[in-house]
C-alpha cells in the first residue's frame, strides 16, 4: 500500500489516521504542494489523479494495483477492506448520522478553506490577508457551530459515543488548521473536549503533521 500525501495536507491526515487506527502499513510519498508551483501539478501525479489533489492511495486488488483518491472515499474503502477498528457503527441510521457529521466538516469547511482556494483569493481575486483571514475564520466558525449542536446530541467520549468513528478523522485535522490560522475555539467546548481524547490516542498522535518525514 502506498500514500501520496503531504505533512500539512488536512485530508491525508485523516487517511493517516484511519491507516494508523487500523495498524496498516503504508509507504508515505510526500507530494509537496507548495514547492515549484505545487508537485500535485505534475504529470506523473496527475496520471494518479486528475484533480491534482491529494491524497491518492495505491492498494493491490483482484486485478493488480489500483489508485483511490477523495479521502472520504479512501476511508470507506480502508473501512470496508479493512474490517479492524471499524470507523463507522453497525446500524444505518448511526451510520448516516456519522457520515453527516463527518460532511459537515469535509465538505463544508474543508473545501472553502484549503490551499488552493485561498490561493485563489490572494491570487486571482486580489482579497488582502487580512480578508483572507476573515473569509478563513467565517466558514471555520459556520461549521464549527453546526457541529457542536450536532455533538450535543450524539457525542459520548468522541463525537459519535465512546468508539472513534470517520468523524472524528475529520474533526482533528480541522481543529489543526483552526488553531494554526488562531481561531478562537472558546465557543466549542464538545469540539475542544474530543479533540484532546483524539490526540490522546498513539494512532492521532502519530498522524500529526510535525511527525511526518516530509514536515519542514
Amino acid at each position: 500500500m502506498k500514500l501520496y500525501g503531504y505533512w500539512r495536507s488536512s485530508a491525508a491526515y485523516r487517511v493517516r489516521i484511519a491507516l494508523n487506527l487500523k495498524q496498516l502499513t503504508a509507504e508515505h510519498v510526500s507530494v509537496h504542494l507548495v514547492n515549484n508551483g505545487g508537485e500535485q501539478h505534475t504529470a506523473s501525479f496527475e496520471r494518479l489523479n486528475p484533480q491534482n489533489l491529494v491524497p491518492a492511495l495505491i492498494d493491490i486488488g483482484e486485478h493488480g494495483d489500483f489508485c483511490i483518491t477523495q479521502s472520504m472515499a479512501i476511508i470507506e474503502y480502508l473501512d470496508e477492506s479493512y474490517p479492524q477498528s471499524p470507523l463507522l457503527p453497525e446500524r444505518h441510521q448511526e451510520r448516516a448520522i456519522v457520515r453527516a457529521m463527518a460532511q459537515t466538516l469535509a465538505c463544508e469547511i474543508h473545501p472553502l478553506d484549503n490551499l488552493r482556494v485561498l490561493k485563489y483569493l490572494v491570487n486571482d481575486m486580489n482579497v488582502t490577508e487580512e480578508n483572507k483571514m476573515v473569509w478563513y475564520h467565517h466558514w471555520i466558525h459556520l461549521g464549527f457551530k453546526a457541529l457542536e449542536a450536532q455533538l450535543d446530541k450524539h457525542a459520548g467520549q468522541f463525537c459519535f459515543g465512546d468508539s472513534v468513528t470517520m468523524a472524528d478523522l475529520c474533526l482533528i485535522p480541522q481543529v489543526y488548521n483552526a488553531r494554526r490560522f488562531n481561531v478562537d475555539m472558546a465557543a466549542y467546548p464538545n469540539i475542544l473536549r474530543i479533540d484532546k481524547a483524539c490526540t490522546d490516542l498513539a494512532a492521532f498522535d502519530a498522524a500529526s503533521p510535525e511527525k511526518q518525514h516530509d514536515a519542514t
